[in-house]
């Protein structure tokens, strides 16, 4: 059995659910009628919103959502049902149901489903990293601090608007298998953004700043002090950078030398790395909702995903990530393995279906489901870009830089359905000159093809320049499945990049 020791106990009405007593009455029925193996997932998920707008609130609400998943293998093929009532009764009456389900496949299946061995966990109990359970902190506390922050920006000059929202997530698991595991889980999550608008009248323009904190796998801790990110300074610093960017020339497109910024690069990760890098697109499994990958099977061990500088790690065990688990939802460990490593493209991201299928003896624990009605699939761990062994430092790579960009925060983007032909932006633009930042410029972009943008470049920096980004709105599957993942980066250079005009592009 792994030692896991929690930081946090898990709520107690959790864990006072009849969870053994399901578990029993499910997987015994399945067996009793058929299936060769079946698991057990209870899943509780507490969501809280909270929108302002202009320091007055707009919405505040709290959703929760608990039910049983029962997963089923019968002849080879896959069968799941799930019900939002907790008895054991109800329990075995899914259990089979999704026995009838697999049984009414099993003419369409054209493989035989073979699950990779994984050893058993039992009574195993994994809690994430936080110190204070926004569940905890009142409604009307989260709205002061927010409407507080949005005062700040909205006494200064040349802020018209601001918009401020939190978005609060505990999720909870008991999962059960016949193999006889018996794992429990609690996992919070956190994302505070504020955005300031500056409004040209006379021209009927606008320009936008937003702030730069990541969502996190942490607890209120983020938002209430300057403890975990410096609100103080940044939302201080927001509005002379918004009026200096309203007034800031447009960018001469073609070919640049760009320092990335961890807040920015992790979304270029998460796109053009950590969705090229699933199995099941690779294979076209996954192919309808966002494509498939260029990065074939027949490519893993000898394509050169980019220069030797780049190794990029997927990690479902890192501190506060958004995909950090003690263990997926079909009971495999959390794990940590490379995808590139010197530049080479090396490893996937799969599930216990899909590891026999390349021939590994061991899922590296990418199965997640998000609601108790949804059959669990392949998702992404923690993607990130490993910094340098020496500390250099963001300012060394644009010492290094003769005339290029310094690109800080993520915006918009848009990569095609192969996750090869991409184009990002980002929320702020710096001009290097002469290897020192000379003033803010708009209306950057920036194009490239996966293999030929992560082949440029040249330099990562130091670990006192890594930084864990994140999105808590990944999707995938149909019916469609929303994540939250996050990806870790140093900032880093890249030579020769072409740079569009977003302005110009848009025919203005």
């Amino acid at each position: 059995m792994i030692p896991v020791t929690p930081r946090h106990e898990v709520d107690p009405d959790f864990l006072a659910l009849p969870r053994h007593d399901l578990a029993e009455a499910a997987l015994s029925a399945a067996q009793a009628v058929g299936a060769s193996y079946a698991d057990l997932r209870i899943h509780r998920i507490s969501t809280e919103v909270v929108h302002m707008r202009d320091g007055e609130l707009e919405s505040a609400g709290v959703a929760r959502e608990i039910g049983v998943a029962v997963r089923v293998i019968v002849d080879g093929t896959w069968g799941f049902a799930s019900n939002a009532e907790l008895s054991p009764q109800v329990a075995a009456d899914t259990a089979r149901r999704a026995v009838a389900v697999a049984r009414a496949l099993a003419p369409l299946n054209t493989e035989r489903i073979e699950l990779a061995p994984e050893p058993a966990y039992t009574d195993v109990t994994w809690v994430s990293s936080y110190q204070i359970d926004p569940f905890d902190v009142p409604t009307a506390d989260k709205i002061a601090v927010l409407g507080e922050y949005s005062g700040r920006l909205l006494a200064s000059d040349g802020v018209d608007h601001v918009s401020a929202a939190l978005n609060c997530v505990k999720e909870q698991t008991f999962y059960a298998d016949t193999f006889g595991s018996r794992i429990t889980q609690q996992r919070v999550r956190l994302q505070p953004v504020l955005d300031a608008v500056a409004v040209d009248a006379a021209s009927g323009t606008f320009e936008s700043m937003r702030t730069l904190a990541p969502p996190t796998g942490r607890g209120w801790e983020v938002v209430a002090s300057d403890d975990v990110w410096d609100w103080s300074t940044e939302l201080a610093q927001i509005p002379d950078l918004l009026a200096e960017k309203v007034k800031a020339p447009s960018v001469v497109a073609g070919p640049t030398d760009l320092v990335i910024d961890p807040t920015n690069l992790w979304l270029t990760i998460h796109e053009s790395i950590g969705h090229a890098t699933e199995y099941d697109r690779a294979i076209g499994y996954e192919a309808a909702y966002a494509g498939t990958s260029f990065a074939t099977p027949d490519r893993l061990g000898s394509m050169r995903y980019g220069s030797p500088v780049m190794t990029v790690t997927a990690d479902r065990t890192v501190e506060h990530g958004l995909a950090t688990i003690g263990f997926d939802d079909e009971g495999v460990a959390a794990q940590s393995w490379d995808l590139v490593r010197d530049g080479v493209f090396v490893g996937y991201q799969l599930d216990r279906v899909f590891a026999p299928r390349l021939g590994l003896s061991r899922s590296n624990g990418c199965s997640y489901a998000d609601s108790p009605h949804h059959v669990p699939i392949q998702r992404m761990a923690n993607v990130s870009l490993q910094p340098a062994a020496e500390d250099i430092s963001t300012e060394d790579l644009i010492s290094r830089v003769s005339d290029g960009i310094y690109i800080v925060g993520d915006k918009s983007w848009s990569i095609d359905m192969q996750r090869y032909n991409f184009q990002f932006t980002g929320q702020r633009f710096f001009r290097i000159k002469d290897g020192r930042v000379d003033g803010q410029l708009r209306d950057v972009a920036y194009q490239a093809t996966t293999t030929d943008f992560w082949n440029s470049m040249e330099a990562v920096g130091g670990p006192s320049t890594w930084r864990l980004g994140g999105a808590f709105n990944c999707g995938k599957a149909q019916p469609g499945q929303v994540a939250a993942v996050s990806h870790g980066c140093p900032s880093a250079l890249f030579r020769g990049v072409n740079v569009l005009n977003t302005r110009e592009e848009g025919g203005r």
